[in-house]
């Protein structure tokens, strides 16, 4: 018998919010609560750059397509730009905008010397062979070329991209440039300048906050109980890590559907069954349920890990978690996080659960301008340090304050950005209180 207690409808999961009016709602609520003026919000309410790109590709059948892509590029006050590309059906101008903004806050939060961009490409990549693949890529990196670099704006791999696409970008980006640039992205294959840890970035910085949110919360993990919606780069490192630390991940989904197991998943096997090609679903030791049935089950900690909008307020109420840890990019729209607020749920926001990608990116990009590179264990414990510390500026923040986790995050990240703003002359005394 499955666990639920309320039945979740499956077209909820494509409930539209759009992302940029979210974080825009977001930034203006944050500013007024640091008693800055409007004009901040007018500076950052936008980003200052957005390209939107023609990318025509030959495909096997001869036939050429012409994908759209986007780069946007929010603020480089703190410094260059950075951000992940992402190849997805579902991107679209506003998303990317949205994304950009976010990145702004993370890198301002864990601060790091980077503003905040992001890319995308209207695209379902598991429709493309990996020689159409490759030259959408490709042409990808060419077309937005004129805007990017090591001092510019700095990519890295996202939704769907991996290291084998960096690594086409940065050698079409080097081939056009003439000489070798590894520090013009990050995430790329280790043997030409990425960065040990990388891969493992985001999820273990995930854990390493959910680690510290169990600690405020009072739960035990060794033996706590976990769901997880996304098995992709990040869900399946934070399953990996979660298991590791003792916690019972009885759970977890792809766009395919979901298992659950209520003794818990054996993850090192289901990791080993994914990486070898096979679906979740096909996974034959545990139970496949509907993937809106993810959100009803009785754990301590449910992990966001897929895209916008999966916890509104048709999913919010039905969850039982005592943590939600956002490790996808804006999981929770507004009417979803008042909905878990009310119920008592400690939310990790996503600008800070899910940065440790862009720290780990911040590292590699550092190791490719010295072009010296670290141990996998130096790189982690730089992490650990980072993130840790960010967690509990955000934790003093919200406490000081009396205010949610999300709106503490969003405070830390815009204080040092205005500190950034005010530093270069860009805003007045008298848009501070």
């Amino acid at each position: 018998m499955k666990p639920i207690t309320y039945k979740v409808e499956a077209d909820i999961l494509t409930h539209d919010k759009n992302p940029y009016q979210i974080v825009k709602e977001l930034l203006r609520d944050s500013i007024k609560e640091l008693n800055l003026s409007e004009n901040i919000y007018h500076i950052l309410k936008k980003p200052m750059r957005v390209l939107e790109v023609s990318l025509p590709v030959r495909m096997d059948s001869g036939e050429i397509r012409n994908f759209t892509g986007y780069r946007s590029q929010h603020l480089d006050v703190l410094g260059p730009t950075k951000g992940g590309i992402r190849f997805h059906p579902g991107v679209n101008c506003d998303e990317v905008k949205a994304l950009s903004i976010w990145m702004s806050l993370k890198s301002a939060i864990l601060d790091l010397p980077l503003g905040g961009g992001k890319g995308g490409v209207i695209v379902d990549p598991a429709e493309l062979s990996e020689r159409e693949l490759e030259e959408l890529s490709r042409t990808y990196i060419r077309k937005i070329t004129p805007i990017i670099g090591p001092q510019k704006d700095i990519p890295a791999p996202d939704v769907n991209t991996n290291p084998q696409v960096m690594g086409w970008m940065v050698d079409e980006y080097d081939k056009l440039r003439g000489y070798n640039i590894p520090g013009m992205l990050t995430g790329k294959p280790i043997v030409i300048g990425g960065s040990q840890g990388r891969l493992e970035a985001t999820g273990r910085g995930v854990v390493i906050t959910i680690r510290e949110a169990a600690k405020v919360t009072g739960i035990n993990l060794r033996g706590a109980t976990a769901a997880l919606q996304g098995f992709g780069n990040v869900g399946s490192m934070t399953a990996k890590f979660l298991d590791e630390l003792g916690v019972k991940v009885v759970a977890v989904s792809d766009v395919h559907g979901a298992i659950y197991a209520q003794e818990g998943l054996n993850i090192p096997e289901l990791l080993s069954f994914v990486n070898a090609g096979n679906r979740i679903t096909e996974y034959t030791k545990a139970q496949t349920i509907p993937n809106e049935d993810l959100f009803g089950l009785p754990v301590d900690i449910f992990v966001p890990a897929a895209i916008e909008n999966q916890i509104n307020e048709y999913t919010a109420p039905v969850i039982q978690a005592k943590i939600v840890a956002e490790a996808a990019n804006g999981p929770t729209t507004p009417d979803g996080n008042k909905i878990l607020e009310k119920k008592g749920v400690f939310i990790i926001p996503d600008i800070l659960c899910n940065a440790g990608g862009v720290t780990v990116s911040y590292f590699e990009w550092v190791q490719n301008e010295m072009n010296y590179y670290w141990k996998e264990k130096e790189v982690n414990q730089k992490l650990e340090e980072r993130m840790v510390e960010s967690f509990y500026q955000v934790l003093t923040m919200r406490e000081n304050n009396q205010i949610n986790m999300r709106k503490a995050a969003y405070m830390v990240g815009l204080k040092r950005i205005v500190e950034a703003l005010k530093a270069r002359g860009w805003v007045k005394r008298t848009d501070f209180s």
